[in-house]
Formats: structure tokens, sequence, C-alpha cells
């Protein structure tokens, strides 16, 4: 199986334990299923290696925008995460969810002044700026409230880190960030090191997503470094944070390599450790935001067969009841997915396919070329590897509800995202 949480009983398929067919029969189709212990256990991952190959300091970020909602956060709070935050939305969900605003960091290329006013006002511990603008506005808002806001500036390094063109972020016209190599991120350190009102503890960069080569991290590291070096003797200015972002690929399907992200931690601790000593500064300490690592292998989705057409001579077509809205990765960046027929998990592939969503959409597929066993109609199809940013960027195309989200936890179940009605759809029409 592509990931030790997927096992093979009774004919069917199971996910953390539990028999997903059974739960899809239970709840419905579409269907989110979480792995709660595989979150945990990736978070403690991440929280001890940073502490151990870093500095005891460091520490990970849950990127909200690879999966946001309440309980979440709670997980993230319980296991003593921070978060990178987006919007003033994601912002919302985690201070009801508890979570302490000290360890958010409010990250985005516009942040209005209603959204700084609002981040400011939660107690917010770090806003990621991108831009003087922003920067103004900060400092005359934490004025007006007589704090002083703790910040840190985005750089883009002009690393290309060979991912898909859509979730790259680091290269030096990115939308993101100050580019180092145009003299501009000069320019606003010393203007922020002037602002009232503004603590500058350090920087942020961020190359890309599905990233699965350590040396694009390595080669921003040793810019980011050999930059804060020059800062040191430009403006006697001591990083104390350096937030290298996140991008750690996973295994979608089986011909991605496997990923051992302690081994990568320690490979770039090392890297670190070695070009702080050749720059003569003390390694800062470190920040990572994994989003996808943690939650895209801890969630599958689950879907019913509708109809399976042949156009002979040409291609299959599996339709299921779900598709582009809870799935938008295939139509925008045509990501590879393993689909398994989870009502018949112990049958060999023999079927070549095209997956093909509900809506009124050619472009509305979930995979091509995709073998499995031969499905039927109310067949239950697993894709794997869902968990990050499919609920996220989940839409009501075509007024589609969006899918309800389980949790599971020694093979018990409990819903954490109720299933949306017909009702919730008009809920803001007047």
């Amino acid at each position: 199986m592509l990931h030790d949480n997927l096992q093979v009983k009774n004919g069917r398929l199971y996910f953390a334990g539990a028999d997903t067919v059974e739960l899809a029969e239970k709840y419905g189709t579409p269907l989110m299923i979480l792995d709660e212990q595989r979150i945990r256990d990736r978070m403690r991952l991440y929280i001890s290696a940073m502490q151990k190959y870093f500095t005891p300091s460091s520490f990970p970020l849950l990127a909200s925008k690879a999966l946001c909602f309440k309980r979440i956060y709670e997980i993230a709070r319980e296991e003593g995460m921070g978060t990178d935050i987006v919007s003033p939305g994601e912002l919302f969900i985690a201070d009801k969810s508890l979570f302490p605003m000290e360890k958010a960091f409010f990250h985005g290329n516009n942040k209005t002044d209603k959204d700084i006013a609002f981040a400011m006002d939660k107690k917010t511990g770090y806003f990621i700026v991108d831009n003087k603008e922003e920067l103004d506005e900060i400092s005359r808002q934490a004025k007006l409230r007589g704090i002083t806001q703790k910040i840190l500036l985005r750089l883009t390094p002009g690393i290309d880190p060979h991912t898909h063109a859509k979730i790259s972020t680091g290269k030096v016209d990115s939308k993101f960030g100050t580019a180092i190599e145009t003299g501009q991120a000069d320019e606003i350190i010393s203007y922020a090191l002037n602002k009232d009102n503004i603590c500058l503890e350090g920087f942020h960069c961020h190359i890309g997503s599905q990233i699965f080569d350590i040396k694009p991290f390595c080669d921003a590291a040793d810019i980011m470094l050999k930059y804060c070096a020059y800062l040191k003797e430009k403006f006697s200015f001591v990083t104390k944070k350096l937030n290298l972002g996140g991008g750690f690929g996973v295994r979608y399907v089986e011909q991605d390599p496997e990923i051992d992200y302690e081994k990568n931690i320690k490979e770039i601790s090392v890297h670190l450790h070695k070009q702080c000593s050749l720059f003569g500064i003390a390694l800062p300490d470190i920040i990572l935001e994994p989003g996808r690592s943690i939650v895209a292998d801890s969630g599958i989705t689950l879907y019913s067969v509708g109809s399976v057409k042949e156009v002979r001579g040409y291609k299959n077509y599996v339709s299921i009841d779900g598709g582009m809205p809870d799935n938008p990765r295939y139509a925008l960046y045509q990501s590879q997915y393993t689909i398994i027929n989870a009502s018949h998990a112990d049958k060999k592939p023999n079927y070549t396919c095209t997956v093909a969503g509900r809506c009124c959409e050619s472009g509305d597929l979930i995979g091509e070329n995709i073998n499995l066993y031969k499905p039927v109609r109310n067949d239950i199809l697993a894709v794997l590897v869902t968990g990050a940013y499919n609920y996220s960027m989940a839409s009501n195309y075509n007024k589609i509800p969006r899918p309800m989200v389980l949790m599971v936890k020694d093979g018990k179940e409990y819903v954490v995202v109720k299933r949306e009605t017909y009702e919730d759809l008009m809920r803001l029409d007047v």
C-alpha cells in the first residue's frame, strides 16, 4: 500500500483502522476522512526534530491554508504547534478554537487595513511583512494601541525549486516579498528598522511546494544566511528568527519518492550550522511551515460510482458523485492521485479509465489513465492523499454542497465538519 495507514481486510480498504466502505454507507459520499494519530505523529516529529537539530527555540508552524477548521487548530494547540495564517478567516477560526494567538504568524501579500486591525485586536504574535505599505499601516495601528508589533520581513531569495509554476513562490519576480538581488530588500529593512512601534526579529522566505529535493532549501538557506551576515555588518542587525517556509513533498503515487522528514531536517541543519560558521554568525531560531507534509497522507476522500462509460476505440469514463468542487487540484495543476476501488480492494487493477466528476465542465476530472479494478454503480472509490488543500480549496460550484469531514482514531470515527445542506447554500441569500 502507498502508506502504512492503509490496509486491505475482508476485501475492503481500511484507513486508520476503519472500514472505508462501511463509513461511506453510514455517512454518505463524498466523504473526507482524516487520520488523527498520523496528524499528531507528524506534528510531534517536526517539533522534536527541529528542537534537536536546529536550536531549542526553533519550532514549526502549521500552514493553515493546507487544511483549516476548528479541530485541526485544537490538535495543533494540544501538540504545541504554532500556525501560519493567511487571512482574517483563518485567524478567526484559530482564535475561536482557543489557539494561542501569540504563536500565530499572519502572512499574505496584501493585508488590508481592516485585516491588520483585526489581527492586532486578536493579539497576533507576528506579522510577516511583504511591503512598505503594510509596514506603514502596522506601525500606525500599533502606535494607536500603544504596542510594539513583532514582525518578520518576507524576502525572495531568487530560487527556482523546479515544481509546478503555480506553487513556486521564491523566484525574484514572485508576487510575494521583497527581492534580495535587486537591492530592494536593503531598502525595506532600513525602513523597518527606523519605524516606530515595530520590532524586526528576522526574515521569512518560501520557495514553493511539493519539493522532494533538499538542495533548493539549502540553496535558499545559503542566500538567506549570507544576507543575514551582510546585514550584521551593514546595519549591526542580528537576525533572531529565520523562517525557511514549507514545501516538503508528499507521496501521492507509487513513483513519488518516500521522504524521511526527520532526515531532511537533520541534513538541512548540518548545512545551516556549516554555513553559519562560514559566515561568522550564530544560527538563528529556525521556523518551518509544514502543511502538506503534515496532513496530506493523513486524509482520503471517498466517492460513490455513478456510471461507467466506454467510448469504443477511445477512452473509458468512471463518473463519481464529487469532483472539482471538493478536489480542484487536478483541474488546476493536473495533480496525480492514487485511486482504489475500496469495495474490491483485494482485487488487482484490470481497468484503465478517466475518473470524472459530476460538474458541467469537461475539465472536471480527478485523474486520467487511472488503473483500478473495474467498478460498477455504487462501488466506493477511494482517492488517497487528499488531506492537504482539497477541503481548503473546496467550493460550491454548480451549487454542490461541500462534503462531510470525519476524523478517525483507533478505528473509531467522529464528525469534525458537518456535510453542507441545500439550506446552507441559501443561508446568505436575501
